[in-house]
């Protein structure tokens, strides 16, 4: 029986208020409106980006949500205006848009979208609109997307049709933290050929930077983490060095300038914390070097002296590794498919949506790198 046209009622992971357990609720899911399209979210997993809204920034008017923005799924209907997309599609959704019509879209220079400006509040990270109900509330779709739950809306400048062999709990991670890690060493902070970085943190986005070090060519490739449980899978996706901060008693800025003549060409910083930006800035090369801010946060200004810059150093931002979205998502499962990017090895965990509190707690414990979550039967 189709369900087009009408309100599907389905279990979602609803955040009610910050810093407390998400709840498998029942919610209401609105059909498809203008340039919209429902999707079914076959898998997801849990990103630093969720757990920043939950437990760190707890900004209320960003509540009540439905969190995840990782994910993919199957077309399940399609609103009117829509011809990209038609029911049995595969798709990932993304929370940088791409509608290829306006000036951003059009210009090499940057990978943001103007039209994505006007659909997504960034202050409290959901959507202006929402196609969410329960128990008679409105509820946000976290960053216009929310993927921790059986369906969801989403417009169609927001979504990439992917290959139809592309196994869909496993590319959902192309939704976020392999595309931003991979995409900042490769496009943003373009790494060169016999080059030496450094990345500090090795989350998933971290891991996906090296990833993207070592395929631009890298010769050498430190890997810095306070964990000792992250030196061998470093190692997996091409780091040649791992350096824990807490083994040495100078500043981590000056162990690496030691370890490489003076700092690396290219730093990239994964982790979200504005000392470590800074860490990784003064880790570059003072002359050339190039760092670049792949990790998110707002809550905290980051400080630096205008020498830091002044001899020649290049200080950048990356957001989804400056893909634009849907080329860059197509692309990057195209890549996958034909085993020229690691996505399996990202593994650590599977879960069923009733466990989705055990996969946060996981992802803020530091005990895994992605938990896939399996949210509906393909």
């Amino acid at each position: 029986m189709s369900t087009a046209g009408k309100v599907i009622k389905c279990r979602a992971a609803v955040a009610w208020e910050p810093d407390q357990p998400v709840v498998i609720e029942e919610i209401e899911v609105a059909p498809p409106m203008a340039d919209e399209v429902r999707i079914k979210i076959v898998a997801t997993s849990v990103c630093h980006t969720d757990l920043y809204h939950l437990l760190e920034s707890m900004n209320k008017g960003g509540f009540p949500t439905v969190l995840g923005h990782e994910g993919a799924g199957i077309v399940e209907s399609v609103g009117p205006g829509v011809t990209e997309f038609q029911p049995g599609d595969k798709v990932i959704p993304h929370f940088i848009a791409q509608c290829r019509e306006c000036r951003f879209c059009k210009s090499p220079r940057t990978n943001q979208c103007e039209k994505a400006w006007t659909r997504v509040r960034q202050e409290i990270m959901a959507g202006v609109e929402s196609r969410f109900t329960c128990k008679g509330k409105r509820i946000h779709q976290f960053m216009g997307l929310s993927t921790f739950s059986e369906y969801t809306v989403i417009n169609q400048i927001a979504v990439t049709k992917i290959d139809p062999a592309a196994p869909l709990d496993k590319v959902c991670l192309l939704g976020c933290g392999i595309c931003t890690g991979y995409g900042a060493a490769v496009n943003t902070a373009k790494v060169e050929p016999d080059s030496t970085c450094a990345v500090f943190g090795l989350g998933a986005v971290g891991l996906a930077a090296v990833m993207g070090c070592k395929a631009a060519g890298a010769k050498r490739i430190i890997a810095v983490d306070v964990n000792p449980d992250k030196a061998e899978k470093a190692k997996v996706f091409g780091a040649t060095d791992f350096v824990n901060p807490k083994d040495h008693s100078k500043p981590i800025h000056e162990v690496i300038a030691g370890m490489t003549n003076g700092g690396v060409d290219f730093s990239l910083e994964c982790v979200g914390n504005v000392e470590v930006m800074r860490s990784a800035l003064e880790s570059s090369l003072e002359a050339w070097g190039v760092s670049v801010i792949v990790g998110w946060t707002d809550m905290y200004d980051v400080a630096i002296r205008p020498g830091h810059l002044i001899c020649g150093r290049t200080w950048k931002g990356s957001v989804f590794g400056g893909f634009k979205a849907k080329d860059g998502v197509a692309g990057m499962v195209k890549a996958y498919l034909e085993k020229k990017v690691k996505v399996d090895e990202f593994i650590t965990h599977n879960m069923a949506l009733d466990q989705i509190n055990e996969a946060i707690e996981l992802m803020k414990n530091g005990k895994c790198i992605r938990v896939i979550v399996n949210v509906s039967p393909q």
